[in-house]
């Protein structure tokens, strides 16, 4: 999937609203060298524009740093109360509807939602008519339709009930018109689009980064689960949990660039840095993950042997989220790197680095810590650490909580798949719990911590009030986000309560 990525930028769509052809004979080449109707002409260019509909995935990682930052997991950090003023809202739970932050992932969702719409619509024939088939065609129409599904997953955790469409574009007379559909609505074309993809995906890719079978069916028992659709989940999950995956031995491994696309991947956002990027008006745009470089330790120096990188000191792990942790849990050390502890023991290295200016707390977020090699050109745009999505031990804890709550539990299938994230976790079989719907819930935290689920967690599971009552949360907003102010006087859509 890098070398997808480094093939091509942005595919542009270029749509020519033709009202006037009676009065005069309009040629779209007399202004646009490409337009629509040259593209789709080829499997290479049905091949480049699946791409294309891969690449806003790119530019969702601040849905996963608004995931434990609007939590107890995460502080906004950085230089001051005006450092990335749109984090510090979430953080505060003083949301804008112009958050700056929140309408940038509304509007790459929709972009996604675009580029897939505009593909699934033309997959019998182009815009001229023409039927172009090629050997691999239905399994490519299967990644894009499980992108759709993941764009609109991300739309509707955040703001509930949202547009809905699936037609490739919009008219001039739409503008003004728009209703966002009943979030119920937008799940059930989420589950269309997944079973599309499931019947037709293989269960393995030549090439990296690719979505697969159990991609699909993984995400598929995912939106089952928000739904509370249990009974639906246990045997899409269990045939993830068939699959050829396994825990690696090491939480630490699974982040380093030789962990990417391991054992335990179902599912990554592919990143790279072999095209530099430069452009800070546009630094969610590149092909780097730029959510890295938020989280690195300030001024952070050391030897030439010290493997790390400095970055800015948002988006820091709380003393709660490391205290949550029992002593032998590997996963404490890999997710609250402790910068203080990390120079007193490598006194060697001679470490040296700025306490974080604003809420510090002193650790750093270790599965994305900036690390020497993994950048180029605009040190802090190209980061290239793959975003690991969907990983085994998640499927395993959705698969027991989805066995514990279904209406038939199997209360030993959901202890087996909590053993086994528990047993990787300590390295022994002494640490195990009996498997409750809370252990569950209360282990997703300790093994996804810093990976962007434990706040649309606590919404899900009804525990958000409760746990975030006494940090400022706003139960007014009932879990969602607010819908970016553009929308409402361009579009005409209605705000989400509490904003």
């Amino acid at each position: 999937m890098k070398n997808i990525k480094n093939s091509i930028g942005l595919v542009i769509i270029l749509t020519i609203f033709m009202g006037c052809s009676d009065v005069v004979d309009f040629d779209p080449h007399d202004e646009y060298q490409v337009t629509e109707f040259d593209y789709l002409q080829t499997e290479s260019d049905y091949r480049t524009m699946a791409v294309s509909c891969y690449t806003p995935t790119q530019w969702l990682n601040g849905v996963i740093v608004l995931g434990d930052l609007a939590s107890d997991n995460s502080v906004a950090g950085g230089e001051n109360a005006s450092d990335i003023v749109s984090l510090q809202q979430v953080d505060d739970y003083q949301i804008l509807p112009n958050n700056s932050t929140i309408e940038d992932l509304w509007q790459s969702a929709y972009e996604g939602v675009n580029r897939t719409n505009y593909l699934i619509d033309y997959r019998d024939v182009n815009i001229a008519g023409d039927i172009i088939d090629f050997d691999g065609k239905e399994a490519l129409y299967g990644e894009v339709h499980f992108l759709r599904a993941f764009y609109y997953f991300n739309l509707v955790k955040m703001f509930g009930d949202v547009v809905l469409f699936t037609d490739y574009k919009l008219g001039l007379t739409d503008f003004g018109t728009l209703q966002r559909s009943p979030k119920e609505d937008v799940y059930a074309q989420m589950e269309i689009d997944l079973l599309q993809a499931i019947d037709v995906l293989p269960t393995a890719q030549s090439q990296e980064g690719r979505i697969t079978k159990y991609a699909a069916q993984a995400l598929l028992g995912k939106i089952y689960l928000y739904q509370e659709k249990f009974e639906e989940a246990v045997p899409v999950l269990q045939n993830v949990v068939d699959g050829p995956f396994s825990l690696v031995s090491s939480m630490d491994d699974i982040f380093l660039p030789e962990g990417e696309n391991g054992s335990e991947s179902v599912y990554e956002v592919q990143y790279s840095n072999g095209q530099p990027y430069y452009n800070w008006d546009g630094q969610t745009r590149g092909q780097g993950n730029y959510a890295v470089q938020q989280c690195g330790v300030r001024g952070f120096n050391g030897t030439a042997a010290m493997p790390y990188n400095s970055g800015w000191s948002t988006n820091l792990p709380t003393q709660d989220l490391a205290l949550a942790y029992e002593d032998g849990d590997q996963r404490k050390e890999a997710t609250t790197f402790d910068v203080e502890a990390y120079a007193a023991n490598n006194p060697s290295l001679n470490v040296s680095y700025q306490v974080a200016p604003y809420k510090n707390t002193g650790l750093y977020n270790k599965k994305y810590l900036p690390r020497k090699g993994q950048t180029s050109g605009q040190v802090e745009l190209n980061y290239d650490n793959n975003q690991r999505t969907i990983r085994y031990s998640e499927v395993l804890l959705m698969a027991a909580e989805a066995n514990l709550r279904a209406a038939s539990a199997n209360q030993s299938l959901a202890q087996t798949y909590l053993d086994m994230v528990r047993d990787r976790a300590f390295g022994d079989q002494d640490h195990r719990v009996t498997a409750t719907v809370q252990s569950i819930w209360d282990e997703r935290r300790l093994e996804l911590g810093m990976e962007g689920d434990r706040f649309f967690d606590l919404v899900r599971t009804g525990q958000v009030d409760s746990v975030l009552g006494g940090l400022g949360y706003n139960p007014a907003t009932n879990g969602l986000f607010p819908i970016p102010q553009r929308e409402i006087e361009i579009s005409g859509l209605s705000q989400n309560d509490g904003y």
